[in-house]
């Protein structure tokens, strides 16, 4: 069974369980969302669905003391604006603005769906303001650190004594794990996710799953083909995972970061850097080379262009400076 398939039959089972907690009203809509929506999307949905009813059931009159099973979909039109905000107000307590963005998002599908389908005669959500998001400072690797973080992993010199003992076995194996990410922008879940069979040195060329399910082909750097030719030479195993963990199964999610974490400590120890942060690095070079903002929304999977205008304004910004210099050149000519 293939990694996403895989993942996604574990996902359904812990959301089996979830909606075990759940009124039983809310298996409509999780049925009703199932060909739009990915199986980890309705998983968070249901854990968000389950703290909303807790506090229903804790902090507002109308349901203090009501079990989450004796809830039915007509008490959802005896919910009020205030409530939803006493919500997100208890919300800030410990969650992050964006936290807060994706429970209050979550509600807004949920009454949204039992308003089209005509079992409430209400919808209060899109009446809720939602938190402002500030904008994030896209934090990635400069060239000088990118060679660290590289070099790192082939040499190991500033690693601590008990990582040295793992560091000639995993070198290479680490080494093109980094230089993957750097010459791809991939997301770790697709890292973890690749067989030996995905690739493809004929072409310089790799087959990835997408975020959503949909397969991508993806072309190597000159870099990149040199080190996936040696990683191979010894590992033909089309079936096998491309990376693997000491017990020779495939290497997960949290191993991959941490050991970006690892080598990144030492190659930029003031930047808090992650695999997603070298999806940045390389999305950022990227349109430094070829100023394509389409060619970068592609080449990350994004399927909206807006979703990496958004995390490249920076750049952005550094283009329309170099526009204007350039202009400016132009004129004295």
């Amino acid at each position: 069974m293939k990694y996403v398939e895989e993942r996604n039959r574990k996902t359904l089972e812990l959301l089996d369980k979830a909606k075990q907690h759940l009124p039983g009203f809310c298996n409509h809509f999780f049925v009703g969302v199932a060909q739009t929506t990915q199986p980890l999307s309705r998983l968070n949905y249901a854990y968000d669905l389950g703290v909303f009813f807790k506090f229903l059931s804790a902090e507002i009159g109308t349901f203090i003391g009501k079990k989450v099973s004796e809830y039915d979909v007509e008490d959802l039109e005896k919910i009020e604006i205030m409530d939803i905000e006493l919500y997100a107000e208890w919300l800030t307590r410990n969650n992050s603005a964006r936290g807060v963005m994706r429970n209050l998002s979550c509600l807004r599908s949920f009454f949204a769906f039992y308003f089209k389908k005509g079992e409430i005669g209400k919808n209060i959500l899109p009446n809720v303001d939602l938190p402002r998001l500030h904008q994030k400072n896209i934090i990635r690797l400069e060239g000088d650190e990118v060679d660290k973080i590289i070099d790192g992993a082939k040499s190991g010199t500033d690693l601590t004594t008990g990582q040295k003992r793992f560091h000639k076995k995993n070198s290479f194996r680490d080494t093109t794990i980094l230089t993957l990410f750097l010459s791809s922008g991939m997301r770790v879940s697709e890292l973890v996710g690749l067989n030996v069979g995905d690739i493809d040195l004929k072409n310089s060329s790799f087959r990835v799953t997408r975020k959503g399910g949909n397969e991508t082909v993806l072309y190597m750097t000159k870099e990149l083909l040199k080190t996936m030719q040696e990683y191979l030479a010894d590992n033909p195993a089309s079936e096998r995972p491309l990376f693997l963990n000491p017990e020779n199964g495939r290497l997960g999610v949290r191993a991959v970061q941490n050991l970006v974490k690892k080598y990144a400590g030492h190659a930029a120890p003031l930047k808090n850097i992650s695999p997603h942060k070298l999806r940045s690095t390389f999305g950022t070079n990227l349109y430094r080379a070829t100023g394509d903002i389409y060619a970068v929304a592609d080449c990350l999977g994004h399927q909206n262009v807006n979703t990496t205008k958004k995390h490249y304004a920076a750049i952005t910004e550094e283009v329309r400076k170099n526009a204007i210099e350039q202009f400016e050149s132009s004129q004295k000519t």
